[in-house]
């Protein structure tokens, strides 16, 4: 870094201004790509999820899917699906094991 002096002192000011300016709009750039969801049709979502057109609609109507409808049409944002996947995770043996100890050490302290 070079020795800043009460000559250089404006230039160093512009120079930094600049910076904090281009640093400014990649973060609204960011925060306006992070806006713009990605959205799906019926099509588009079934391929995500790798199920049938058919399925999609089955598990619309059984309303086990999230889903925006405006009109006729059905709309499936990314994010709420990959949600509504991770939802149906299972638990290991391991991770039911560790609950049923826990549930068993307090039902002993409450007296449940």
């Amino acid at each position: 870094m070079e020795n800043l002096t009460f000559e250089k002192l404006p230039q160093a000011v512009s120079e930094l201004h600049d910076k904090v300016s281009r640093i400014e709009q990649l973060l609204l750039e960011r925060q306006v790509a992070e806006k713009e969801e990605e959205m799906f049709t019926v099509a588009q979502a079934a391929a995500f999820l790798k199920l049938s057109v058919g399925t999609v609609y089955l598990k619309v109507s059984n309303r086990e899917i999230p889903v925006n409808k405006k009109g006729n049409r059905l709309y499936f944002y990314k994010s709420e699906l990959e949600k509504w996947i991770k939802g149906g995770r299972k638990k290991t043996v391991s991770e039911i094991q560790q609950e049923t100890q826990t549930y068993g050490r307090r039902k002993r302290v409450y007296g449940i």
